[in-house]
């Protein structure tokens, strides 16, 4: 018998630490004068319209790490607008950086848990979701707290317009196995892009490489790439 899917709205919240070195005082302050700036409103739903002011596609990124492809999607796509998610304060500080360096007027940051964004934000809103090396929680007892989980498909499914696109990559063997079965489990919301080997072993046009997956290469860790478009 096939066990249910669990409810979204009870899943936990699924990242560990959120600080680690000290932060230069140039980062302090920018998490201190522009992330308010940019943040997301607290309360209500949240919507293009409500953000950018207007009804342009919307973005999300769950754990952007130092926010390098973030700022790169959002530099490329002036006209769409992009959420952040990711609660590592170091990492948000390098993607103020890049924000501030960059001039990106269509980025909004949060550095709570990603799930309590989707669930405000309305079904079928996002027309991309990036999900790129997410912590793969390699551990058996911690397998639940992977974003890759049915709870969580269920919920990305529901926001992502029809023909919208969900991007995910990991380096890691025992996440990659995992997630490849999820996905098998949602065919019916998600068709895979691929046409064979190459396509999850390299980079498409506008994806670009991360700094963690360009360290993954140097420690000999393959980097896979996966898009599914929403049925």
């Amino acid at each position: 018998m096939t066990k249910p899917a669990p409810d979204p709205s009870t899943i936990n919240r699924l990242y560990g630490r959120s600080t680690g070195h000290k932060l230069r005082i140039s980062q302090a302050a920018l998490v201190e004068t522009l992330l308010p700036q940019l943040a997301l409103p607290p309360e209500g739903e949240i919507s293009a319209a409500r953000l950018f002011g207007d009804d342009r596609p919307l973005h999300l990124e769950i754990g952007f790490g130092s926010g390098e492809h973030l700022a790169f999607r959002a530099d490329m796509l002036p006209d769409h607008g992009f959420i952040g998610c990711e609660p590592f304060i170091n990492g948000v500080a390098t993607a103020l950086t890049h924000i501030r360096d960059q001039r990106l007027a269509n980025v909004r940051l949060d550095t709570g848990d990603a799930l309590d964004v989707l669930r405000r934000l309305p079904d079928a809103s996002l027309s991309f979701l990036y999900l790129l090396h997410p912590d793969p929680w390699p551990k058996v007892r911690h397998a639940k707290r992977r974003m890759m989980n049915d709870g969580p498909l269920d919920l990305i499914a529901a926001k992502l317009s029809p023909g919208g696109e969900f991007r995910m990559a990991t380096d890691h063997p025992v996440y990659l196995n995992h997630a490849l079965r999820v996905m098998q489990r949602h065919r019916h919301q998600f068709e895979w892009l691929v046409e064979g080997p190459s396509d999850w072993l390299t980079y498409p046009g506008g994806w670009i490489e991360t700094r963690y997956a360009a360290k993954a290469r140097r420690e000999g860790r393959t980097p896979h790439q996966f898009r599914y478009r929403r049925r």
